[in-house]
């Protein structure tokens, strides 16, 4: 029950790319008042089609409509001439604030810079960018403990040996480098397991398995697969499965999302370790509003939350897409 439960919860739709194609609570923006009421909260994803990135579209929008809001939701899938279209788009319909998830560390900050010289405060959720004091605010999950949770529960379930491959997220993101950091720092005390080969596959499923084909026909006696998200590792479970060797290779996740929390269940994904991604986009939109209402940005803008494994132990507590009860 609780896995149609969370499969009917987790069904993504599509977003346009378009700010005003996809709304929570929509409306036409007016002028935008400055108490907190009635204003256009615009909310900005990488790709919705990824169930990560729509849990923390939905999670802002709703948080907004709580606090009085309308909203608009857009994606920009990692583009970054999309994302400065969305943000001319968000500053020509007078938007109170912005929450972004910002397309690239670097690539990033001319987009933000324009919002602030509009008069716009923008807060950043799930990534940051290579610039401090242009954000009033920098939402993250704890990317190196999640990598180190993920990391040693992976080491234990590999018996601290064997040769292994690694799956990258997308260059352009520093949480994929934060995510191989902290693998690295905890596989290197370990000197049975060898890593033999490893590749970027962009946070996408497709890729991890394609990937994973071409890492294991150059290494057809790999034991493990460490991955920087769930898509990829999704991805490296069929290739596995395709090539009859699902049975007896290690795969670890990295994100906590349904398709994966069922996968820790059925045994076939060793763990995934949960981002708090509808934690820390509501919490953007609660700081968004302070600041409207106050004039006051977060006295700390840059904000880490821990992350959470999820194994075969716990895996029952996970009561919603990216949602986990004590």
């Amino acid at each position: 029950m609780r896995k149609k439960a969370l499969a009917a919860l987790a069904v993504a739709g599509t977003l346009a790319l378009g700010l005003s194609a996809c709304t929570s609570d929509q409306k036409q923006a007016g002028p935008v008042s400055t108490d907190g009421k009635g204003g256009l909260i615009t909310v900005i994803v990488n790709d919705p089609a990824n169930p990560y990135w729509k849990a923390e579209g939905d999670a802002a929008a709703a948080k907004a409509k709580d606090l009085g809001y309308t909203s608009v939701v857009g994606a920009h899938k990692g583009d970054t001439n999309t994302e400065n279209t969305l943000i001319d788009t968000a500053i020509a319909n007078k938007s109170a604030a912005i929450i972004l998830d910002p397309a690239n560390a670097d690539g990033s900050v001319a987009a933000v810079k324009k919002a602030d010289a509009a008069g716009i405060p923008v807060f950043l959720v799930n990534a940051e960018i290579n610039q401090s004091g242009l954000a009033k605010a920098q939402l993250v999950s704890n990317n190196a403990q999640g990598a180190a949770l993920g990391a040693q529960e992976w080491t234990t379930r590999m018996q601290q040996a064997g040769k292994y491959i690694e799956l990258l997220g997308a260059p352009s993101d520093n949480n994929a480098q934060t995510r191989s950091n902290g693998f690295g720092t905890v596989l290197s005390q370990y000197p049975g397991l060898v890593k033999v080969g490893s590749d970027v596959a962009n946070w996408d499923r497709t890729e991890g398995r394609n990937k994973t084909q071409a890492l294991m026909q150059a290494n057809p006696d790999i034991k493990g697969i460490i991955s920087g998200n769930d898509e990829m590792a999704l991805g490296a479970i069929a290739a596995l499965k395709e090539a009859g060797r699902e049975k007896g290779v290690v795969v670890g996740g990295f994100d906590g999302s349904p398709d994966a929390v069922d996968a820790v269940e059925s045994g076939e994904l060793a763990y995934t370790v949960l981002q708090p991604v509808t934690v820390f986009a509501a919490k953007a939109v609660e700081l968004a509003d302070d600041f409207l209402k106050t004039g006051k940005a977060p006295k700390t803008e840059k904000q880490s939350f821990d992350c959470i494994l999820i194994t075969s132990d716990n895996v029952d507590k996970m009561t919603g897409p990216f949602t986990y009860t004590e």
